[in-house]
């Protein structure tokens, strides 16, 4: 079930390995989309405010969960590539303790944090209620997000992208049929949504542990390796802690962006809520691709192949124009259609009209977006977590300069120009932060062939 990607031609070795990432994360999109889309649907416009004014704030929790996984999975990549099984375990096993205890603590803490954050955020009046019921569950839900999460992460070091793709499309059809079922059945609101993906992260869960374990034999621990050890976990938190933290500064900037946009009003925040869930959902490929490039890269290091990563980056690279025109040109003609999914289009012409523009804006800037990600996910994937969170900074200072300063002065129309400027800001940051990244390791390996021939010189 494993795969090595130290091997083979780079452009084709990235290609298969990112398809059922890109199958899989869509189903993840679809999973988080049903919410958004069966609510607007059935519930109304304002539910559909509620659930999407949570998102920036959504973002910031899960996506940091996420992070802390990818960097926990960078040393079980690398040292998969070594050819390092004993090593490769000790990792997994304090990988899962830190989760434990992850969990536990960000579980706490969000619940009780929930409605002062809405508060402090200004969310409107009308939709504050449901979006604090919403998010609460949502929430209470994170130790099923790090078991998912945690346990793909690792299938997925190993080289196998394929399996978890198999537990979100069976799971993300659970979480549509339990969507309508307590919304439709049951009238249960956003709670019902909220509860819905709760009960299909926890199966997911839970059937991908049991799988995992039943399957993946070289993770099976021996004795002393699932022991918790100071050190590994200092150097997991060392790779995790500046990846989720970078989803979460990320997510400070879009936090302040919401409370830019939930100024203008719920009709606002509706057509952000549309048009943004659209825009993630196309720009999947490209984060497919980066959470490829992540385990392409570590495998890589771990075999010293500096080449193969270099020439990796340069077809992510390509790939990323290719599919950024695509967008464009598709977004041009089937942007209403999409739109449709969330909302009633006939009926709701200005959202229409706002989340049209939120679109046209963010699509026009998917090259920058392409860029950054293949860029950051290399730079995680060496092992250099701190300074691709460096990115998540510029990201965070570019949005809050949108939301203090275009916002008030132009309306919707700075709002739309906030990604933009985001990614373009990382992408200052990320060109010579990866070729900076690049040198520094070369000269390591030559150093340390150096050091391994100068015994026989002698």
């Amino acid at each position: 079930m494993t795969r090595d990607l130290t091997s083979g031609n780079p452009l084709k070795v990235i290609l298969l390995f990112a398809l059922p990432l890109v199958l899989g994360n869509l189903f993840q999109q679809f999973y988080s989309l049903a919410d958004t889309i069966i609510v607007g649907r059935f519930v109304g416009v304002n539910a559909l405010a509620a659930v999407g004014s949570t998102s920036s704030i959504n973002y910031m929790i899960i996506g940091f969960v996420t992070g802390l996984c990818n960097g926990f999975a960078i040393p079980i990549a690398q040292y998969f590539g070594a050819r390092e099984p004993a090593n490769m375990r000790r990792y997994v096993a304090n990988a899962t303790w830190l989760c434990l205890i992850g969990a536990l603590l960000l579980t706490v803490v969000t619940v009780l944090l929930t409605r002062p954050i809405l508060e402090l955020m200004q969310t409107p009046a009308d939709i504050i209620d449901d979006a604090a019921t919403y998010i609460g569950w949502i929430f209470g839900g994170i130790p099923f997000v790090f078991l998912y999460n945690m346990v793909a992460c690792i299938m997925r070091a190993l080289g196998d992208s394929r399996t978890p793709l198999i537990f979100l499309v069976i799971t993300s059809a659970l979480n549509v049929g339990l969507d309508l079922f307590f919304i439709i059945v049951f009238d249960a609101g956003v709670f019902g949504a909220a509860f819905a993906t709760d009960l299909s992260q926890a199966i997911s869960g839970i059937a991908s542990l049991v799988y995992l374990i039943k399957k993946f034999d070289i993770i099976h621990l021996k004795t002393g390796e699932k022991d918790f050890n100071g050190a590994i976990c200092g150097k997991l938190m060392a790779m995790g802690l500046p990846m989720g933290l970078q989803c979460s500064i990320t997510a400070i900037g879009s936090i302040i962006m919401q409370w830019a946009v939930n100024v203008l009003g719920s009709t606002a925040v509706a057509a952000v809520t549309a048009a943004g869930k659209t825009s993630n959902l196309l720009s999947v490929p490209l984060e497919s691709i980066g959470t490829a490039m992540a385990t392409y890269a570590g495998q890589n290091l771990g075999a010293a192949r500096l080449d193969r990563v270099r020439a990796g980056v340069n077809c992510a690279l390509g790939i990323s124009v290719v599919y950024a025109v695509g967008s464009l040109v598709f977004l041009h003609f089937f942007d209403v259609t999409i739109i449709d999914m969330f909302i009633d289009t006939g009926a709701e012409m200005e959202v229409v009209g706002l989340a049209q523009s939120y679109l046209f804006w963010n699509s026009l800037f998917f090259l920058p977006l392409g860029a950054l990600i293949v860029w950051r996910y290399d730079i995680q994937g060496l092992g250099y977590s701190s300074i691709a969170m460096m990115a998540g900074v510029a990201e965070m200072i570019a949005r809050t300069a949108v939301a203090l300063v275009l916002v008030p002065w132009l309306g919707f129309f700075g709002a739309s120009l906030s990604n933009p400027a985001a990614w373009i800001a990382a992408c200052i940051f990320l060109l010579p932060a990866y070729n900076w990244t690049m040198r520094h390791l070369a000269n390591r390996l030559h150093a340390g062939r150096l050091q391994m021939e100068s015994p026989a010189a002698d």
